[in-house]
Formats: C-alpha cells, sequence, structure tokens
C-alpha cells in the first residue's frame, strides 16, 4: 500500500480597521490598523487552516468556526489552527508542509516572518523547516495596494504514512 498524500489551497482576505491590534501568525504586528473579522481576523493562519482542512477534504473553516456563533468573537486564531490540526491528526494524517504568501503593502512583514514560522510550527507540530511564509506587494494594485487589507494564500501538504515512508524522508 503507498502512503496516501493530499494538497490542499487556502485563501483568506481581511480589510484593515482602527482600533484593533493587527495579527498574523499569531504574531502582533505593530501597525495603525487590525484586521477586521469575527475572530481576530488572522488572515495567515485562516488560510493555512483552509488549506489543511480542504487536503483532508474537510470543508473549510466557516464550516468549523461559523462567524454567526458567539463563541467564536474575538476568538485567536492560534486556538482555530489548533482544532484544525487535532482533526487533521484524528483523520490519521501529518503534517507535510505548508507553504504561504502574505500580500501586503503595509507593513513590512520579513521583520516578523521568522517568529511566525515558529510559533505556527509549534501549533503543527513539525519543524520550522515545514513551514514557509513569504511576503509580496501587490505593487499599488486593488484594495490591496491601496493599503485597504490583507490577503494570503497557502498551500498544504499532508501524508499518511503506512510505514512505507522511511525515518528519512519525514
Amino acid at each position: 500500500m503507498k502512503p496516501q498524500i493530499k494538497v490542499g489551497i487556502g485563501y483568506d482576505s481581511h480589510r484593515f480597521v482602527l482600533d484593533r491590534p493587527l495579527v498574523l501568525g499569531g504574531v502582533i504586528i505593530p501597525h495603525l490598523c487590525g484586521l477586521a473579522g469575527h475572530s481576530d481576523a488572522d488572515v495567515l493562519l485562516h488560510a493555512i487552516a483552509d488549506a489543511l482542512l480542504g487536503a483532508a477534504g474537510l470543508g473549510d473553516i466557516g464550516t468549523h468556526f461559523p462567524d454567526t456563533d458567539n463563541k467564536y468573537k474575538d476568538i485567536k486564531s492560534t486556538k482555530l489552527l489548533a482544532f484544525v490540526f487535532e482533526k487533521i491528526i484524528k483523520e490519521g494524517f501529518l503534517i507535510g508542509n505548508v507553504d504561504s504568501v502574505i500580500i501586503a503593502e503595509v507593513p513590512k512583514m520579513n521583520p516578523h516572518i521568522p517568529v511566525m514560522r515558529k510559533k505556527i510550527s509549534k501549533i503543527l507540530v513539525t519543524d520550522e523547516q515545514n513551514i514557509s511564509i513569504k511576503a509580496t506587494t501587490n505593487e499599488r494594485m486593488g484594495f490591496i495596494g491601496r493599503e485597504e487589507g490583507i490577503a494570503v494564500m497557502a498551500t498544504a501538504l499532508i501524508y499518511k504514512d503506512d510505514g512505507t515512508i522511511s525515518s528519512t524522508d519525514k
């Protein structure tokens, strides 16, 4: 029997609002605005959660954490991602890798990426090398270019190991 390997994609975007902290990858980023949302609006963790859920065929974060449910109001997305990870593990999957790109004109993301990678790798119980976060701008085009919000795209590879993958491959 071959190992089962699955890939999922995720996308999320939120607009900037005043009087709210900007949280990305579970890290508070210094900025004048935060992101609007029912939870803490962490677009990076939302996109990663959607990629993982999609890979496992388990729907999306809106299905599991509806914005109509007050128990998720202002919840930290680190908790949401941890819940998604538990679901993946219950299905017998392990994390292969996660690749993501933050699309934002402001603020600059690169100084914060190492801390984000560390935090996400701990939540997903995987090596930091398995978590990739890149940042780019939208070249001043669209809502991102006008500095109205942030978007993130993510992919995730998950797998079930039936013993045919050697320990050096993991």
